[in-house]
């Protein structure tokens, strides 16, 4: 069953405040990965990885530099979701 913008956008919180160790408070739709939460590249791979499994997507590599906002990838999981 997809899932909701709000229960995409905890649920990605939660992933990057385990990969990151940032407060999943501070992750919000338009925070930037890079600029705001300084998510690097390696960590952003890992990042998209544990997203794929938690939410049953696939984010092809070519798709994840489109992902600049946190806004962006919580689009790009509810359209992609089945």
């Amino acid at each position: 069953m997809a899932k909701s913008e709000a229960e995409v956008l905890e649920g990605l919180a939660a992933i990057v405040a385990e990969e990151t160790g940032l407060d999943a408070a501070d992750v919000q739709t338009d925070k930037s990965f890079t600029d705001d939460l300084d998510i690097d590249s390696l960590s952003m791979m890992t990042i998209v990885t544990l997203a794929e499994e938690e939410f049953d997507v696939r984010i092809p590599d070519e798709d994840v530099k489109n992902l600049v906002t946190v806004g962006d990838a919580v689009k790009y999981i509810t359209g992609a979701q089945a």
